[in-house]
């Protein structure tokens, strides 16, 4: 009998222990990010929250101890729109190492003016994309001193019907709300994917996993006051819905997977098992366009004249 099937498969409400292991999750005050941050909560790790809102993230770590009897988690500041206060991060950390970071934490706006963050990117580019790459920097040695380090990024559906245009990379030339989020989302995954590919080009033990979590929606979302109240009406009016798309609970798990699962590879997408819509999380090829190489290092390269770091040259 192969060592593969003596694996019990993997149960979304039955996760392994996680013991003395750290992990950093980033919007883990709110939404899927929430989730994340409660689910890893129950494993036994230490779960810290990367937050830009003091309270929230105050209110989010006090429904988890609410929740999770003996919860290990904590919040540190973290904003990735204001890159130069992300090298403080490593040290708000308090730690040797960091076993996982879930690049969660985003901006979806539904129809702005196009804004900037105060270094004058693109708001959702400069947020979503360059925010976690500039983290990733100032992680990596972190990360690099944990056995099995993952570097967790969640992707978005929106990305799939999108293509980067490296020459407008922030949207100066054609701004249209929509499709700038999926292209932020779509530039945050090729890095994820480019960096898989540069870890094991070095030889490191960290790997670098895409994920998304499908349809998730407030209405089939379990309510978690204050951060979030679901009312028998909306319970009502989403069932319909309920037949394809799910809560925020479950848009969670392909994350949270690629956090303690160790068969998770880079090489992959992980997403809910259902039409890539609902249900637990389950590996499928990447996107076609995904695997550009050309597209991955010339925005690699771009991201960091942008940022003024670069990811790889801190791999150990």
């Amino acid at each position: 009998m192969s060592s593969t099937s003596l694996t019990p498969p993997w149960n979304v409400r039955r996760l392994p222990r996680a013991e003395g292991r750290v992990f950093l999750v980033t919007g883990g005050n709110a939404g899927i990010g929430y989730f994340v941050a409660e689910q890893l909560s129950t494993t036994g790790a230490t779960v810290v929250l990367g937050s830009r809102n003091p309270a929230k993230a105050a209110a989010a770590t006090a429904s988890i101890r609410a929740r999770v009897a003996g919860a290990r988690v904590r919040a540190v500041r973290l904003d990735l729109a204001d890159l130069p206060s992300l090298e403080t991060v490593p040290e708000a950390l308090e730690g040797e190492h960091l076993d996982a970071v879930v690049h969660n934490a985003g901006v979806a706006l539904d129809d702005p003016p196009r804004g900037e963050t105060q270094h004058g990117h693109e708001l959702m580019f400069g947020t979503n994309h360059l925010g976690h790459f500039a983290l990733t920097r100032w992680l990596m040695p972190l990360l690099s001193a944990a056995p099995a380090a993952r570097v967790v990024t969640m992707g978005s559906f929106a990305a799939k019907s999108e293509r980067l245009d490296l020459d407008d990379l922030q949207s100066r030339e054609d701004y249209r709300p929509k499709r700038s989020y999926g292209r932020s989302k779509l530039a945050q995954m090729y890095f994820a994917v480019e960096l898989d590919r540069r870890l094991r080009t070095a030889g490191s033990t960290a790997t670098s996993v895409v994920v998304h979590p499908g349809g998730a929606l407030d209405s089939l979302t379990p309510s978690r006051p204050p951060l979030h109240a679901r009312t028998a009406g909306a319970r009502l009016g989403a069932a319909p819905a309920a037949l394809l798309l799910q809560g925020k609970h479950a848009g969670a798990w392909p994350a949270v997977r690629a956090v303690l699962d160790p068969a998770v590879r880079g090489d992959r997408l992980w997403g809910p098992r259902v039409f890539g819509l609902r249900g637990e999380p389950h590996p499928y090829p990447l996107w076609n366009h995904l695997a550009d190489r050309s597209v991955a290092g010339r925005l690699w390269d771009a991201s960091g004249d942008l940022t003024g770091v670069d990811p790889g040259a801190a791999i150990g």
